[in-house]
C-alpha cells in the first residue's frame, strides 16, 4: 500500500469517528504533518501523530529552542515582552512547499540593565527563567539559549535569551518590517516541529459600538493581514496574505486576489468612500483594484528600498498613498505628497499609516510607537521612548481627525487625543493571537481589531 493511502486508513483510526470541520481539518494536518516529519515512527511504532509530528531534537537536553506556540497559549507569535531578534531559514521545506521555511528567534526585551556580555543583559534584567517546555511533544528549551543572529530590531543594542521561536513560510522581513534580508541557513532543523503549528485561525474581535459580525472560515490556512470598516459602520471587509478578501454584515464582495500567482503578499486593503470598491496592496507595491476602485498606479516594478507595509485612499477615492518601512510614502492618483521618514533614520521601521478625514494629511505609525504626522495630521502624542511589551502594529484615526489608536502586536490599545479606549485583546476572555490590523467605527464609539 502507498504511503498515501495507508495515511488515509490511518486517520479513523488515529483520530477517531466523531469530530467537528474545524477538528478533521486540524487533525487531518497533524498527521500529514507527522508522516512528512517522521513517517516510519509514525507509521511502524506504537504512539501517534500528536506525538511523531515534533520531529527531531524535540526533547529539552538536545538544546534547541521551544516553538512559540507551545509556550504562548498556542499563538505562533512572539509573546509579549519579546521581540523577533534574528532569522534563520530551513531549506526545501515539507512544511512550505518544499520551499524555504523560516524560523525567527523572540528573545527576551532587556529593562533599564546594561548591556552584557556579546549583547545579552544580564539575568534579572528580563522576564522569564531558563525551563523546559510541557505539555506537548514539544520538550525544547524556553528563555535558554543566549544568542541572536541579529538581523531584527538592530535599533537594540542588546536583548535577553531567547524565548522562543516563531516558524513561517513568509519571508521574514514581510513577517517584521525590522527584519534585514540578510540570510542564515540552518538545514538540521528543517523537521522541527510543534502540534501547535498545525492550522491558523483568523480573529476578530469588537469593541464598543463595533458590530462582530463574523471572522474569516478557520479553513483558512493563510495569514489575514488587514481589516477595512464601510462607512455605516455595520460591516468590514478582511483581507488575507493571498490575497483572499472576506466580506461581513453590509460589506459587498466585489473581489480577490485568492488563487492568483502573487509575486508577494498583500499587507493592506483600503475601501473606495462609495463602499462600491476597495484595493488590496502587496509588500512589492504591487495594486489590484475591484469594484468601482479605480487602478492609478502601484510600485510593483520599481526596485524598492524596503518593502511596503501599508496603505491609504484619499478621501475622493480618486488615489492612494502606500508608505513603506522606513517611511517612504508613494503618492498615486489625487494622493498629494505631503512629507515622509524617508530621508530619517527612524528608531524602529514604520509600520502603518492613516489618512485625515479631510484627505489632506496622514499620521506614520513606527513599530515602538512613534508618531509622525504630515500635511494636516496633528500630532496627539506617542509611544516612542517607552517600554512596550510588544511592537505596535496599526495606526487608526478618530473621525474629527483630533485623535488616532495605536494597536500592539499583542492586541493592546493607546488611545491619543479624542480616541476613546474600549478594550483590547485578552480582556473578558477576547481572542489571544497577534494583532495585525485595526479599524474604527465611521463615528469612534467602536473599533475592530484583526489577529491571526
Amino acid at each position: 500500500m502507498k504511503l498515501a493511502d495507508r495515511a488515509v486508513a490511518l486517520v479513523s483510526e488515529r483520530l477517531g469517528n466523531t469530530f467537528g470541520r474545524r477538528s478533521f481539518l486540524v487533525k487531518t494536518a497533524v498527521v500529514g504533518s507527522a508522516l512528512a516529519v517522521n513517517p516510519l515512527r509514525y507509521l511502524l511504532r506504537p504512539g501517534t501523530a500528536y506525538a511523531s509530528v515534533c520531529g527531531p531534537d524535540a526533547e529539552c537536553a538536545a538544546g534547541w529552542t521551544v516553538f512559540c506556540c507551545s509556550v504562548n497559549e498556542g499563538s505562533n507569535t512572539c509573546p509579549p515582552g519579546t521581540i523577533a531578534a534574528g532569522w534563520w531559514k530551513a531549506d526545501n521545506s515539507p512544511f512550505c512547499d518544499r520551499g524555504p521555511r523560516y524560523i525567527l528567534d523572540c528573545n527576551a526585551m532587556c529593562g533599564s540593565c546594561g548591556c552584557g556580555r556579546d549583547g545579552i543583559c544580564a539575568p534579572g534584567c528580563y522576564d522569564c527563567s531558563c525551563r523546559c517546555g510541557t505539555g506537548s511533544c514539544d520538550e525544547r528549551r524556553h528563555c535558554c539559549n543566549e544568542f541572536r543572529y541579529g538581523q531584527c530590531h538592530q535599533e537594540l543594542a542588546c536583548v535577553g535569551p531567547v524565548v522562543c521561536r516563531v516558524a513561517t513560510c513568509m519571508l521574514p522581513w514581510d513577517w517584521d518590517p525590522s527584519c534585514t534580508t540578510t540570510s542564515a541557513t540552518a538545514n538540521r532543523t528543517g523537521l522541527h516541529h510543534a502540534p501547535c503549528l498545525e492550522g491558523n485561525v483568523a480573529g476578530l474581535d469588537a469593541f464598543g459600538a463595533a458590530l462582530d459580525a463574523g471572522a474569516p472560515d478557520d479553513a483558512v490556512v493563510t495569514r489575514v493581514v488587514g481589516i477595512e470598516a464601510t462607512p455605516t459602520g455595520n460591516g468590514y471587509w478582511m483581507v488575507a496574505d493571498d490575497g483572499g478578501v472576506f466580506s461581513f454584515g453590509d460589506a459587498t464582495f466585489y473581489g480577490s486576489a485568492g488563487g492568483s500567482d502573487l509575486n508577494r503578499p498583500i499587507v493592506d486593503l483600503a475601501s473606495t468612500p462609495t463602499a462600491q470598491g476597495y484595493w488590496l496592496a502587496a509588500t512589492d507595491g504591487g495594486i489590484f483594484a475591484f469594484g468601482d476602485a479605480q487602478f492609478y498606479g502601484s510600485t510593483g516594478g520599481i526596485k524598492l528600498n524596503r518593502p511596503i507595509v501599508g496603505m491609504a485612499a484619499t478621501a475622493t477615492g480618486n488615489g492612494y498613498w502606500l508608505v513603506a518601512t522606513d517611511g517612504g510614502i508613494f503618492c498615486f492618483g489625487d494622493a498629494v505628497f505631503l512629507g515622509s521618514t524617508g530621508a530619517i533614520r527612524l528608531v524602529s521601521p514604520i509600520v502603518a499609516m492613516a489618512s485625515t478625514p479631510t484627505g489632506n494629511g496622514y499620521w506614520l505609525a513606527a513599530a515602538d510607537g512613534g508618531v509622525f504626522c504630515f500635511g494636516d495630521a496633528v500630532f496627539h502624542g506617542s509611544l516612542g521612548g517607552q517600554r512596550l511589551s510588544a511592537p505596535i502594529t496599526a495606526i487608526a484615526g478618530t473621525a474629527t481627525g483630533n485623535g488616532y489608536w495605536l494597536v500592539g502586536e499583542d492586541g493592546g490599545v493607546f488611545a491619543m487625543g479624542d480616541a476613546q479606549f474600549f478594550g483590547s485583546l485578552g480582556q473578558d476572555g477576547s481572542t489571544r493571537g497577534r494583532a495585525v490590523d485595526f479599524d474604527a467605527r465611521p463615528g469612534s464609539d467602536g473599533y475592530w481589531i484583526a489577529s491571526t
